[in-house]
C-alpha cells in the first residue's frame, strides 16, 4: 500500500490493454483494479478477491471488462453505517464506462467488517491511456443518523436515504406484527412476503433516448392519458399526464404534479404501471424529475419530463401492447435533504404491495427467515 496526496491506492499496478486484443483474457487481481479511498474515509479496504470468471475481451475498438469481485470493507469511523455506494470507473466519458454497486440495508458498527459483492460489465477504449482497467472509489456512505460522506457524483445520498427510510418503515411494521400477533403472525407475514416476491408480475423494459425509437411507424398510434393512484400521505399530487403510444412502445411520458406540502421539493419520482390486454398490471419504470433544475415551492405545479422511449415485453419476441397506464408518487426529496416514502398502509390499500418490488430491507429479512427461521428473524428485529 502506498499513500500519495492523501489518497490511498490499493492494487494499483499496470495491465496494458494491448495484450487483450486477440483473445479473452483473465484479469490479474494485482494489476487491473485500483481502489481509491480518501485519507479521511470512514471505510477501509480489507480485501478484494477476484472470481475466476473476471475477464476482459476486445470487441471492435473497445475493451469489454467483466468484473466479479468479493470486497471486504471495515467501518473505521465512529458512527454505524447503513448504506454504501461504490463508483466503478473504466472511462469517464465513454458510454458504459462507469457503473455503481450499492449495499443498502446494512448495519455495520464501528470497527466491524462487511462484504460488498461487485458484478458489473464495463467498457473502455482499447487506446485508453489510464494504466489501470478499473478504478473503484466511494460515491457515498450513509450513517445511522442519516448523515452522509462522499462526493455524491451519482446522487447516491438520495438513493440510500430513500432505502433507509423504506427500511425503517418496514422494520417498524414487522416489529408491530411481532408485538400484536406474536411469532406465528410474523411467520405468516414472511411467508406472504416470499410468495409476493416469487409471484410478482415482471416486465422487460428496453430504454432508448427519444428520437432513437425502433418502431417502424413515424407517428404514434395514439396519445394515452395516465390514471393515477392517490397516496393519501404523499406531499406531491399528480394531476395530469400522458405519453405517445405505438404498440408496445411509450414515448416522451409527461406528468404534471403539484406540491401540496409546506416545504419546497427538489426531486419527485413517479412509479409507472402498464396494463396489458389481459388486464394484468406490471411495474414498468418511473418518470423522474430533472436532476438539476427542479425547484417546486409549496403550492406550485411542475411538469416531469422524460426524453425517452420505453418498449415493454415479456422477453424476446413477446411484446406487451400497452392498454393502459397508471402512475403513483413513489419518492419525494425536499430541499432540506429529507426524503418521503409511502407508508406501508398506503401500499396495502392501493394494491401496490402486490405489484412493486419489496424494499431491500424486506427482501433481506424475508431471506433471513427463509434461511434461519423465525427465531433468527425475531433476534434481528430486536437489534433496532
Amino acid at each position: 500500500m502506498s499513500i500519495c496526496n492523501k489518497w490511498v491506492f490499493v492494487c494499483a499496478l499496470v495491465l496494458g490493454s494491448t495484450a487483450l486484443v486477440a483473445q479473452d483474457t483473465a484479469l490479474d487481481p494485482n494489476t487491473s483494479v485500483k481502489f481509491k479511498l480518501p485519507g479521511d474515509s470512514p471505510l477501509s479496504l480489507l480485501s478484494a478477491n477476484f472470481g475466476s470468471e473476471s475477464h476482459a475481451t476486445a470487441r471492435g475498438g473497445a475493451l469489454v471488462i467483466d468484473l466479479h469481485m468479493a470486497v471486504t470493507l471495515r467501518n473505521t469511523g465512529y458512527r454505524r453505517v447503513r448504506g454504501v455506494t461504490l463508483l466503478l470507473l473504466a472511462q469517464d466519458f465513454t458510454p458504459g464506462g462507469k457503473a455503481s454497486v450499492a449495499a443498502p440495508s446494512i448495519d455495520v458498527a464501528p470497527g466491524d467488517a462487511f462484504p460488498v459483492r461487485i458484478d458489473v460489465q464495463l467498457l473502455r477504449p482499447l487506446q485508453a491511456t489510464n494504466p489501470q482497467l478499473v478504478e473503484v472509489s466511494l460515491d457515498g456512505v450513509l450513517f445511522e443518523d442519516l448523515g452522509f460522506y462522499g462526493p455524491n457524483r451519482l446522487n447516491s445520498r438520495r438513493s440510500m436515504t430513500f432505502w433507509e427510510m423504506e427500511a425503517q418503515r418496514d422494520r417498524k411494521y414487522f416489529k408491530q406484527v411481532l408485538q400484536s400477533r406474536g411469532q406465528i403472525g410474523l411467520q405468516q407475514e414472511m411467508l406472504e412476503s416470499l410468495t409476493r416476491q416469487s409471484e410478482r408480475p415482471r416486465l422487460d423494459v428496453q430504454l432508448a433516448p427519444k428520437g432513437r425509437s425502433t418502431t417502424v411507424a413515424a407517428r404514434p398510434d395514439h396519445v394515452a392519458q395516465f390514471a393515477f393512484l392517490q397516496i393519501p400521505d404523499s406531499p406531491v399530487l399528480p394531476v395530469d399526464g400522458w405519453a405517445e403510444i405505438s404498440g408496445n412502445e411509450a414515448r416522451a411520458p409527461r406528468i404534471d404534479v403539484v406540491n401540496r406540502s409546506s416545504k419546497a421539493v427538489r426531486y419527485v419520482e413517479i412509479g409507472w404501471l402498464v396494463k396489458d390486454r389481459q388486464g394484468r398490471e406490471f411495474l414498468a419504470g418511473s418518470v423522474p424529475a430533472s436532476e438539476d433544475d427542479l425547484f417546486l415551492p409549496s403550492g406550485q405545479t411542475a411538469r416531469l419530463l422524460q426524453d425517452t422511449s420505453l418498449k415493454f415485453s415479456h422477453g424476446p419476441g413477446q411484446p406487451v401492447p400497452i392498454q393502459g397506464m397508471t402512475g403513483f408518487v413513489s419518492q419525494v426529496e425536499f430541499t432540506d435533504g429529507k426524503v418521503w416514502v409511502p407508508r406501508r398502509e398506503s401500499l396495502e390499500g392501493s394494491r401496490l404491495l402486490q405489484i412493486i418490488a419489496p424494499s431491500p430491507e424486506e427482501q433481506r429479512l424475508a431471506d433471513l427467515y427463509r434461511r434461519k427461521g423465525v427465531a433468527a428473524l425475531v433476534e434481528e428485529l430486536r437489534k433496532f
